[in-house]
């Protein structure tokens, strides 16, 4: 019989990408998962790979190159957020159609932030995309949601590790995917599909600059983005310590916190390489653990 999985993934921007390699190497090894539970790209990654659409999915996003990624930022530049957020997940509908999560192949549950009352909004039935587009609204980026009488943002915020929420029977080993592991010295520049003399280096220059904007900032004189972005960093990591400490998974893969910057979708070969070989090795140590 296979080993049954309760997986939980991560809330982390682009780096969540290896959320596909550790999918992919878990079932590849004999595991079978058999719920999932996820905060912002966690729940995206986890409730697409529950619809049995993870295939389609990776097709489409190892096409995606700089400059189809930009075509995908819808622009809002209001006090509300840079991104209106709903642009990327229209195009996702043409081959990856909306599902009731209750009808869902695998159990799933998406967590977002009710921002109002200071509470966790758990998605467990109900539109697929309402619940993801709510749990990836990165305060300041991506637009808040209206739900109900409240706006809802990013899961990460209160549960970026919502392990508490995923469905998890007796015969189950816990999983966990941490995208906030320990910094690494050095990160594998694989090539990605931009030439040096790419006709559109204006255009990713400029795209690149919005994502320093977005994810670090310049720290010597760290401006409103970066800031903020820093400070919430710091938050989400101390949170997803705590949770991971407090249940105790059996296995927890790590990856570095500095592997993506957050809207580095074009690295997505890259990414899913490093959560394949991350989840390889933590397979191998607990099966030495257990022998």
């Amino acid at each position: 019989m296979k080993q049954s999985v309760a997986l939980v993934l991560s809330s982390g921007g682009s780096k969540g990408l290896a959320h596909i390699g550790v999918i992919n190497e878990l079932e590849r090894q004999g595991f079978e998962i058999t719920s999932i539970s996820g905060s912002s790209i966690g729940s995206v990654i986890g409730g697409i790979h529950a619809m049995g659409k993870l295939p389609e999915y990776t097709i489409w996003l190892r096409a995606l190159n700089k400059k189809l990624i930009w075509g995908l930022m819808d622009f809002n530049f209001s006090t509300k957020g840079l991104l209106k957020g709903v642009k990327v997940f229209d195009k996702m509908k043409v081959f990856i159609p909306d599902m009731p999560i209750e009808e869902m192949k695998i159990p799933f549950t998406a967590v977002a932030t009710d921002i109002i009352n200071e509470k966790e909004v758990v998605f467990n039935t109900g539109s697929f995309y309402e619940s993801i587009r709510a749990s990836v609204s990165i305060p300041t980026i991506i637009t808040p949601v209206k739900y109900k009488d409240t706006f809802l943002i990013d899961g990460g915020v209160l549960n970026p590790i919502p392990i508490e929420h995923v469905i998890r029977k007796q015969s189950d080993i816990l999983v966990v995917v941490n995208l906030y592991g320990e910094k690494v010295k050095t990160v594998s520049n694989t090539k990605t599909k931009e030439t040096k003399k790419s006709s559109n280096s204006m255009l990713n220059s400029f795209a690149g600059s919005v994502n320093r904007l977005i994810s670090s900032g310049d720290k010597s004189s760290i401006g409103y983005f970066s800031l903020l972005n820093s400070t919430t960093n710091a938050m989400v990591h101390k949170l997803a310590k705590h949770n991971i400490e407090k249940h105790q998974p059996d296995i927890v893969i790590n990856i570095p916190h500095n592997a993506a910057s957050t809207f580095d979708f074009h690295k997505a070969d890259e990414l899913i390489a490093m959560g394949e070989k991350a989840t390889s090795q933590e397979i191998s140590n607990y099966l030495n653990a257990i022998s």
